[in-house]
């Protein structure tokens, strides 16, 4: 039986979402405020996190409601990287 094509996008749509979170954070982590390179990481740090909106931006419009969930937390989560980021400032 073939699976459903639409499922099929729906998950690795799923994927990549929690993909670019999963970068962002990670990225977010390795963050040392007094490093020498903390203004290049804090740009790459952005890209990752504006990757992983989109990503999720994507992923909700097709996502089931167990995984529209988990991407509504991958939202709040990266909400938070950016206040805290912003703190950093």
């Amino acid at each position: 039986m073939q699976r459903n094509p639409y499922n099929k996008n729906k998950q690795e749509a799923f994927q990549a979402a929690q993909q670019g979170f999963e970068n962002a954070q990670g990225l977010f982590e390795t963050i040392v405020s007094d490093s020498a390179s903390y203004g290049h990481q804090l740009k790459h740090l952005k890209n990752e996190v504006n990757e992983a909106y989109q990503q999720i931006e994507n992923a909700l419009e097709v996502a089931s409601e167990t995984q529209r969930a988990q991407l509504e937390r991958f939202q709040n989560d990266l909400k938070q990287i950016v206040t805290e980021v912003n703190d950093f400032q």
